[in-house]
């Protein structure tokens, strides 16, 4: 396939100001594309593109990705100033462990809607503009697509989630040649999961990052965000070395869930859990 050329492409950016976030658009100005980054804190997020240049190559708008008429307002404002939009990459994402049993409500309720309905809702506000530019969408999801760990059943099915609706949009949007694609990097450092592991049950859950859950650089992650736009993929899985662990669950779901979660891990887990609430 023909590398999709980055330069003097308009990207938008959800969640621009956090540690994915920022680092990928610090990469994708270097490459020459022009830069919509939409976060919830104007000014942070302006602070955030005056240290890439100008406005007519980096510019930020204030965006919630759980409302699209927010999301539409600000990808008019952006299609306005830059006289396009090329690439939306849906990048927004909240997450912490937790237990079924001692989770409020409105934590499952806001992570289903940040992380999951609001790629929905980027997509859907930027759809008028990516089929005029035949341009392509990304998604950044987890290997919590795939491997489906306990604490975390609000986020496994959020980006669960989002990598069906990029499938199925995908199929939607072949006809008029626009791509859509996911990313599914395992762990690497963010403030997110700083604050994940500095959570007992969270450092449980993730066994203090050995093994099959070891942190990857955060270059790494943005080589295979970069990756999927440049050639447009439907899926990338970051480390490369993933790829069969994401593709296996269907088929070896036991034995990926003993790698992962073994019964004394699981108990310990969950007994943590417990104290934390009791």
């Amino acid at each position: 396939m023909k590398k999709y050329t980055l330069k003097d492409r308009v990207i938008v950016i959800t969640g621009s100001t956090g540690g994915l976030g920022q680092a990928a658009a610090q990469t994708l100005r270097a490459k020459g594309a022009k830069l919509a980054l939409l976060d919830l804190d104007l000014s942070k997020v302006e602070s955030q593109a005056k240290t890439l240049g100008h406005d007519q190559v980096a510019k930020g708008w204030y965006a919630d990705v759980c409302s699209l008429e927010s999301l539409e307002v600000a990808l008019a404002n952006v299609a306005q100033h830059f006289g396009k939009i090329d690439v939306v990459i849906a990048n927004a994402g909240v997450g912490k462990p937790e237990s079924m049993q001692h989770m409020d409500p409105k934590t499952f309720e806001r992570t289903i809607d940040i992380n999951l309905n609001g790629v929905f809702r980027t997509f859907r506000a930027a759809l008028p503009y990516v089929k005029n530019s035949h341009g392509y969408l990304l998604a950044v999801s987890s290997m919590a697509a795939f491997v489906h760990s306990p604490l975390n059943t609000h986020y496994t099915a959020s980006k669960a989630g989002v990598w069906a609706l990029c499938d199925s949009l995908r199929l939607e949007l072949k006809p008029v040649d626009v791509g859509v694609g996911s990313l599914h990097p395992t762990f690497f450092k963010t403030p997110m999961m700083d604050a994940i592991q500095a959570d007992p049950a969270g450092r449980a859950v993730w066994n203090s990052n050995t093994g099959i859950w070891k942190y990857v650089s955060i270059d790494e992650v943005v080589a295979g965000l970069v990756d999927a736009i440049e050639r447009r993929r439907d899926i990338v899985i970051v480390p490369k070395k993933n790829t069969f662990i994401a593709r296996a669950p269907g088929l070896l779901r036991n034995a990926i869930e003993l790698m992962g979660f073994n019964s004394e891990g699981l108990a310990k887990m969950m007994q943590i859990d417990e104290k934390q609430h009791g």
